[in-house]
Order: C-alpha cells, then structure tokens, then sequence
C-alpha cells in the first residue's frame, strides 16, 4: 500500500515547511515532534517555551551543553524542536533569568560557569 501525501495544516499554517506533505497513516506516529527521548507537546499544560526552557535546562545540568560553550542558534533550535523563533527566545531569555545562561551581543547565548 502505497502512502498517501497530504498537506499539514496546524492552526491555520502549514506545520514543518521544509517538509510540507505528510503521509497520514504515519503522521500519528510522529507527533509530537520528539529530540532523542525528549518531546514537546504544544497542547499541553505547560507553556511551549517553558518545556523547551527545560529541555535545555536539562542539556547544561547534565553537562551536555558544558559551560563557555555557545548555546544552539535561535535558527536550529526552531528546526530541531519545531518551535517558533520567538517562543525559542523566550526560552533562552528564561534561561539567561535564571542565570544558567548568558548574551554576548554580537556572538550569541553561551552557558555560564557553574558556581561552586
């Protein structure tokens, strides 16, 4: 049986442009949007931006984003969580409240020392 191609519609936009026709009989298996074992749910409780604050919260604490290190670009955080830019923003903003992370303009977000 062959897959049948249709255009994605989420919220009145078509969902993953670079990637716009979705086969249906697999697209339940696919949503939503997973990282490794870590997904996000944009009909969940928790804000978008909160989930995607924790996941990266997660990366620094396990030290997988290790410290003076940049943080990943607002552009490939949008394509690797499928997340708006400015909902990747705000997650980093939360970050930088939080003091885990911190701005260097002109050069980006970058992690901060852990404190002892």
């Amino acid at each position: 049986m062959t897959c049948r191609r249709v255009p994605a519609l989420l919220y009145g936009r078509l969902w993953n442009t670079w990637s716009a026709l979705v086969c249906l009989s697999h697209a339940a298996q696919s949503w939503p949007p997973t990282v490794g074992h870590v997904s996000i749910d944009p009909l969940g409780a928790t804000p978008v931006y909160q989930q995607l604050a924790a996941i990266l919260r997660g990366r620094i604490e396990s030290g997988e984003l290790e410290p003076d290190r940049p943080l990943p670009s607002l552009v490939s955080l949008v394509q690797q969580y499928q997340v708006a830019r400015g909902t990747a923003g705000k997650a980093v903003g939360v970050l930088v409240a939080e003091g885990l992370v911190m701005i260097v303009p002109g050069r980006g977000a970058y992690v901060r020392q852990r404190s002892a």
